[in-house]
């Protein structure tokens, strides 16, 4: 958690609520995976920065680039765990969003979807983290996590984790280098259970090819529902790019 995300406010909406410069021109997407280029808001200077990113981090040390992915980064440990406590204290970033996905358990190892998603409809922010990592041929990338919490009582009956989600007036506080480990942990909790809502939805976002606003719509899975065969594998370097 959280593993697939979805943005789908067009660009200068996008641009008016997060305050850059720029204006990157992007279709809307639905199913967002791991390991492709995301967008990331962060400071540059003393100005907000838009900037595209891969998501999965990697530690700015590491002599290789790790077998595990790290899209996500616990808020409890990310201050002291070494590979994301360089990126905590120095490149703190935001994720926008306009939902999320969680799976939950339903017996026989089926797992039903959910699109997790602001009642009112309205983007919003995921805490995260970014960090610019060299290879050995002296190739730079720049990588991301998302910072996860407990979850609220809305999402802990599908998942018992949620992705950190900022307010708008916290944006600030969150990208300032200077804000202390005391100041960002109290940024660091759950959502507030009446923000958001949780859709059951189908299978096919399992696939990290599908794409679109039929992913959305809501749908209950049957009781005797049978998992997949296989585990389609998360996407790699070699995907599309996100825009």
């Amino acid at each position: 958690m959280c593993g697939r995300y979805a943005i789908t406010t067009p660009p200068q909406a996008m641009r008016d609520l997060y305050r850059y410069m720029a204006q990157p021109n992007f279709p809307p997407r639905y199913n967002v995976a791991p390991t492709q280029p995301v967008p990331i808001v962060r400071m540059n200077g003393a100005a907000r920065e838009f900037a595209l990113v891969r998501w999965g981090l990697i530690p700015s040390w590491a002599k290789e680039m790790p077998q595990s992915l790290l899209i996500n980064a616990r808020a409890d440990t990310v201050a002291d765990k070494p590979s994301f406590r360089g990126a905590f204290r120095h490149r703190r970033c935001l994720m926008p969003a306009d939902g999320f996905y969680e799976w939950k358990e339903m017996g026989k190892g089926a797992k039903q979807p959910f699109f997790i998603r602001r009642r009112d409809r309205a983007p919003f922010a995921m805490a995260a983290l970014w960090d610019n990592w060299m290879s050995a041929d002296g190739s730079e990338i720049e990588t991301c996590a998302v910072v996860t919490t407990e979850a609220n009582a809305t999402l802990a009956p599908v998942h018992h984790r949620m992705p950190v989600i900022l307010a708008s007036d916290d944006f600030d506080l969150w990208l300032d280098p200077a804000a202390t480990p005391k100041e960002l942990a109290a940024l660091m909790v759950p959502a507030p259970d009446d923000l958001l809502e949780a859709i059951p939805v189908s299978q096919a976002v399992n696939r990290v090819a599908n794409d679109g606003p039929h992913l959305t719509d809501p749908f209950l899975m049957p009781l005797d529902a049978t998992p997949p065969k296989k585990k389609e594998k998360l996407a790699d370097n070699r995907q599309a790019d996100l825009f």
